[in-house]
């Protein structure tokens, strides 16, 4: 089985640079631990969003981008501060320009489509020069999750044809071979020492069997590992947890399947890589238990729209600009040093039907299937029906025809939270009072009036402004929300050749990282915040450059 190139990881960033290596005429060999059925990793699941800049899509809806505000968005959302940041604010600036370059029409050549209506994340609410993005640059793939995995996925399955591709799965690797250390120098990565795992059909997402059937040595002239991050290692969560983000949380759901170990990162880390910014992270508030769940302690985010009231375990707004869909990381940060494990919406019928988008390919099978009479009903039905099945089925949905039949199921939803039901009927009703013009002091309601001024929200993503008690939009629904474990900022530094560095800085010959394993690119490209849309963008442009980059140096 020996090869060129191993790649480590079958999420992606390996598919990407598996094909990029097999492109350039090399022999590749693709190693996952898990089945066949598992390939993609992560993407699979995803919504399928990117980042682009000045995209044809942003222009048809009079978005006025450019590279230039991009960059400051960026700078301004990553907060780049340490030593260690060299090479990720390298990678971050290349990133920006590939997104505002040749991104778009390189995915479109392999058969990528875009869903024309671009979406407006992590809207900031901060100055110009602050973290946020300045205009909608959420653009959907067409097809989500397994339409981003396809064109790569089919490429791998011809290149594997023509001999130049082989695939490992169920191949579990354990340490990298590593030869010709001399003290104080570390020697050259020429292979991986792997288990082989007993064949296991369980379906994708679900955990399978780690009984070892085989062990075995296999040699490369180099070897990419793109592996992942540790989100679905809850205690390995914690430990890397800052304290610039409160207290970690006690309770949290899961949005990647458990095998996202972080395994491979050790195993760089001992073959003398270096891993930067392991505090940085990347985790959701807005999550809610999966009412049917593919993994262990599922969860799902909901992407909200602009109109919920977001309010603290005691029933307390949260402060400007921490309105849903404006800061993750800064919610977070706030929420944690509240002390509660969980949040809440409130809404109504009408928000929720309007506003309410979940994360996940399998909640979204209109865009999934690629089916405009879907998309198109979305716009017609009140609730869609993937949000429906969380109202009729979830743990975490109250709803009530009056609001203090809503508080009272909050009560009993959470007896032990803290909450006081009287300063949420204050903030309901203050919110209110403030709805019912135009003009307002509140920052949310004068945001949501703004929102509705560019067409795709005012299409399908913000309800028309109205009072939370008209009973013309109920019932009101509250929403328990808890952390959602997702994504892993920092990672093993590397150079724009995607080579791992040592603590020294010098390269590790024959070893190169992409994706979630190298913070997306450089240790840890977004710095502490992201812009949305570059978690995948991150795979595909780190992968590209291991790819190329392990091609050359085995030619």
């Amino acid at each position: 089985m020996d090869a060129d190139v191993i790649v480590v990881g079958a999420g992606l960033a390996g598919l990407v640079a598996a094909c990029e290596a097999a492109n350039a005429g090399r022999q590749v060999l693709l190693l996952d631990q898990e089945g066949e059925q598992s390939l993609g990793g992560q993407a699979y699941w995803s919504f399928g969003g990117l980042f682009l800049v000045d995209s044809p899509e942003q222009r048809r809806l009079r978005i006025k981008d450019s590279e230039e505000l991009a960059w400051q968005d960026w700078e301004g959302t990553a907060g780049f501060d340490r030593p260690e940041d060299h090479w990720p604010r390298e990678w971050a600036r290349a990133y920006v320009s590939f997104a505002a370059g040749e991104k778009r029409s390189w995915l479109r050549q392999l058969g990528h489509r875009l869903f024309p209506v671009v979406g407006w994340a992590e809207r900031g609410g901060y100055g110009a020069l602050g973290p946020g993005n300045s205009v909608p640059r959420f653009h959907i793939t067409w097809g989500t999750g397994p339409g981003i995995v396809e064109p790569f996925e089919r490429r791998l399955h011809d290149l594997a044809h023509r001999g130049l591709v082989r695939f490992g799965f169920r191949h579990r690797v354990d340490s990298l071979i590593v030869e010709g250390a001399q003290p104080g120098r570390g020697g050259e990565v020429v292979g991986v020492r792997t288990s082989v795992l007993a064949p296991d059909r369980a379906d994708r997402g679900r955990p399978t069997n780690r009984t070892v059937v085989q062990e075995r040595e296999i040699r490369a002239q180099a070897v990419i590992i793109a592996t992942g991050g540790i989100g679905g290692d809850h205690d390995l969560v914690r430990a890397a947890w800052p304290d610039r983000l409160g207290t970690p949380p006690r309770h949290m759901v899961t949005g990647v399947p458990a095998h996202v170990d972080g395994r491979g990162i050790g195993i760089a880390q001992e073959a003398g890589g270096r891993l930067i910014h392991p505090d940085r992270m990347w985790h959701y508030t807005e999550g809610v238990h999966n009412w049917d769940p593919i993994w262990p302690g599922h969860g799902i985010r909901i992407l909200p729209g602009p109109s919920s009231l977001w309010l603290d375990a005691t029933g307390r707004r949260l402060p400007v600009p921490l309105f849903p869909g404006f800061d993750t990381m800064g919610t977070l940060a706030h929420l944690q040093q509240v002390g509660a494990d969980h949040s809440w919406f409130v809404l109504d019928k009408t928000i929720a039907g309007k506003e309410f988008t979940l994360s996940g390919q399998e909640q979204n099978l209109d865009l999934t299937g690629r089916s405009w009479r879907g998309v198109a009903s979305r716009v017609r039905t009140d609730v869609p029906p993937s949000v429906q099945a969380f109202l009729d089925h979830g743990e975490d949905f109250v709803q009530a025809t009056t609001l203090d039949e809503l508080v009272a199921g909050m009560v009993a939803l959470e007896p032990d939270g803290g909450l006081d039901p009287e300063q949420v009927r204050r903030e309901v009703r203050a919110r209110d009072c403030e709805i019912a013009n135009p003009f307002s002091k509140d920052s949310q309601v004068v945001h949501l009036h703004g929102s509705r001024r560019f067409l795709g929200d005012k299409l399908i993503r913000t309800a028309p402004p109205h009072r939370l008690e008209d009973p013309a939009h109920g019932p009101m629904i509250a929403v328990r929300l808890s952390t959602l474990t997702r994504k892993t900022l920092g990672g093993l530094e590397t150079d724009l050749s995607a080579r791992v560095l040592s603590a020294a800085g010098s390269a590790v010959p024959g070893l190169y990282a992409a994706g979630e394993a190298a913070g997306f690119g450089g240790g840890g490209m977004h710095g502490y915040r992201a812009l949305e849309g570059t978690f995948l963008g991150g795979c595909l442009f780190s992968g590209r450059a291991a790819g190329r980059a392990a091609a050359a140096a085995t030619a």
